[in-house]
């Protein structure tokens, strides 16, 4: 009577217990801790049977532990005592020696030879396998029937708590799966910055899935938006678009991958792919509004500067000529280096040294050309205004000035200085002429600056001009970021 009243009390525990939670590892380890309690062993096993392994995964325990988390204990159907349990569908006792019996598995984090005794029992729900679970006792023990049917009705009250708990579970992990892919989307909608996306993608990818990293390599082998550190399991998913690969999704994790894990991350790279593609194409179509913008610009400045040309009297139209080629070419110069670059903003010593090369070749031989030239940017199109500055100046002192030419360009206090230097007879063209008129409206109307000539000795060109403007003050020109 004794013992029937606490069996009793056992299987009004257990349904407390399984009715009290729906997660389904605070179900577990509740389980174990009261079958043991009740049943007086030392210890207590639950095994939940993975389909798709075919394997008994251990999920909780009681008065023993893992000794290495990392390496969960796995068996298959009929591998061990408590496998053969679970394949035979059926309780396996034995009251002692149970770790010299033929069927037993050790596990090198597990002290279960520690214990004499073991009784098994599969968890069934409506004959379908769930797992298993197992008590034992150091010192040896021939269970009765009496608690050999106690466990098994506790296996099924359990096998129902698991069925319940793994319908929420699968709700809830479609609900994690939704949010992570409605934060992709609504980052992916709301940024313009295909970079900004990407990174997005990546961080909800590693909160998501609990990765210790993640990563998308794009198709050149670039591995751009890394997050975290390497782990010891990684999958790696393509992300296509239109049947064609165009990168990858990489993520690493300490633990292994489920099949839910992998089912979510297919989802996320292709998110990511769209992003990926999507952002191409924008950036496809805003490069194209640029160039052609500045095509445009570029255009207009050489039909003001041809007009300006035509309107001049008494000149040698082949002077005009190659004076209008040089003008188109020092435009051509910025157009290149902006475009090598991909920025709004140009380099001044290397489109001057460019500049330089071009008119020294073109022109004139044999002259002693010196620089010394400061790193300073200019947006585009100031930068095309100070081209045509330098191509008019240098190229003036190339062709009438002295043997010694030399270039200064510094950056100083908010301003940019531009130095043309000669050693010759001093002013050579009309203070009219079309070059200095080009010039002075250039500098004065472009750069907002100031163009200074000093003869002596020789002649000297300073351009003097603020290095940033204020946004307004010039509709034709943007503003140095």
């Amino acid at each position: 009577m004794e013992d029937a009243a606490r069996h009793l009390a056992l299987l009004t525990r257990t349904t407390e217990v399984v009715n009290s939670s729906l997660d389904l590892q605070e179900v577990m380890e509740a389980i174990a801790h009261e079958v043991a309690a009740a049943l007086e062993t030392d210890s207590a096993y639950v095994y939940l049977y993975d389909e798709r392994t075919d394997e008994l995964v251990l999920r909780a325990t009681h008065g023993t532990s893992v000794a290495d988390a990392g390496r969960v204990p796995r068996m298959r159907r009929g591998e061990g005592i408590t496998g053969a349990a679970a394949a035979e569908r059926a309780p396996v006792m034995i009251a002692s020696d149970a770790h010299l019996d033929p069927r037993f598995k050790a596990f090198p984090n597990l002290p279960e030879d520690d214990y004499a005794s073991i009784l098994a029992v599969p968890i069934l729900a409506r004959e379908k396998l769930e797992g298993a679970l197992n008590v034992r006792t150091r010192e040896p023990r021939a269970f009765t029937q009496a608690e050999v049917d106690l466990l098994m009705t506790i296996a099924g009250q359990v096998a129902q708590s698991i069925e319940h708990a793994k319908l929420y579970s699968q709700a809830q992990r479609r609900v994690h799966e939704l949010e992570a892919l409605a934060r992709i989307s609504e980052a992916v909608s709301e940024s313009l910055y295909l970079e900004e996306s990407l990174q997005a993608i990546v961080q909800t990818t590693v909160e998501s899935t609990n990765a210790t990293g993640a990563a998308i390599v794009l198709e050149d082998g670039r591995i751009a938006w890394p997050e975290g550190r390497a782990g010891k399991h990684a999958v790696r998913l393509p992300l296509r678009w239109r049947g064609r690969t165009i990168g990858e999704l990489v993520v690493d994790r300490d633990s292994r991958f489920s099949d839910d894990d992998r089912q979510l991350l297919e989802a996320i790279a292709s998110q990511a792919a769209v992003a990926l593609e999507h952002g191409r194409m924008a950036l496809r179509g805003v490069l194209a509004q640029e160039i052609h913008h500045r095509v445009k610009n570029n255009l207009q400045t050489v039909a003001s500067l041809l007009r300006l040309q035509a309107r001049a009297e008494n000149v040698d139209p082949q002077k005009a000529l190659g004076d209008s080629v040089n003008r188109i070419l020092a435009i051509a110069a910025v157009h290149e280096v902006l475009t090598e670059h991909r920025e709004d903003d140009v380099q001044l010593d290397e489109l001057i040294d460019r500049l330089r090369a071009m008119l020294v070749q073109g022109l004139v031989a044999g002259k002693d050309v010196s620089s010394s030239l400061e790193p300073v940017s200019l947006a585009g199109q100031r930068a095309t205004s100070l081209a045509l500055v330098f191509s008019e100046l240098f190229g003036n002192a190339l062709e009438h000035g002295g043997n010694t030419i030399s270039i200064t360009l510094t950056g100083l206090d908010g301003e940019v200085v531009l130095s043309i230097a000669d050693d010759g007879d001093g002013m050579q063209a009309a203070d009219d002429s079309t070059g200095l008129s080009i010039v002075r409206a250039l500098v004065r109307d472009e750069l907002h600056g100031e163009l200074t000539l000093v003869n002596d000795p020789g002649l000297r060109a300073d351009v003097r001009f603020p290095a940033r403007i204020e946004i307004g003050k010039d509709d034709h020109a943007n503003p140095d970021r």
